[in-house]
């Protein structure tokens, strides 16, 4: 197995007897899912993700940020739940934004998010082909069909 992609992750607390491999297919939106990140906006999005994600020990496969909305392939660590890692990538990255003026505007994003455990490298493919596949389907269109692929019932705002 190639571990060189690990190398110079921060090392962090666990039991030197846990292991895990848990691939998690993320899916951000921005709020009102507003068409916010323009290709430079998304380019710099990106690149922070991935360094501030390696900060915190999680590795990050691939990641792809679309206008309004972001997808990214992590192994989550064992030191991390879900809704912590969300919480650390959301906070980190709007307050980012804004700080540094990327987009014009008060950036944040929507509530909630898309989490589902996935096959590595069937996600990696489609992560790298999003600008394609949203040529055709829109995130709101893609986030149903996620949800729905996974067994679960879809509430869209008004019936929540």
């Amino acid at each position: 197995m190639d571990i060189s992609r690990f190398n110079g992750l921060t090392s962090t607390p666990m039991s030197v007897h846990s292991y895990s491999r848990c691939w998690l297919h993320l899916i951000l939106g921005t709020l009102n899912r507003e068409k916010l990140l323009n290709k430079q906006a998304a380019a710099r999005l990106s690149r922070y993700l991935d360094e501030y994600a390696d900060t915190k020990g999680v590795y990050t496969k691939i990641n792809y940020v679309n206008a309004d909305h972001v997808h990214t392939l992590v192994d989550l660590p064992t030191n991390l739940s879900i809704e912590e890692l969300i919480q650390l990538l959301k906070g980190s990255s709007s307050r980012w934004v804004n700080v540094n003026n990327i987009v014009a505007g008060k950036f944040a994003w929507g509530r909630g998010y898309g989490a589902f455990s996935v096959s590595e490298s069937n996600v990696a493919a489609y992560v790298a082909g999003q600008e394609e596949h949203h040529r055709v389907r829109t995130f709101a269109e893609e986030l149903r069909e996620f949800i729905e692929r996974h067994g679960l019932r879809w509430q869209d705002e008004k019936s929540r």
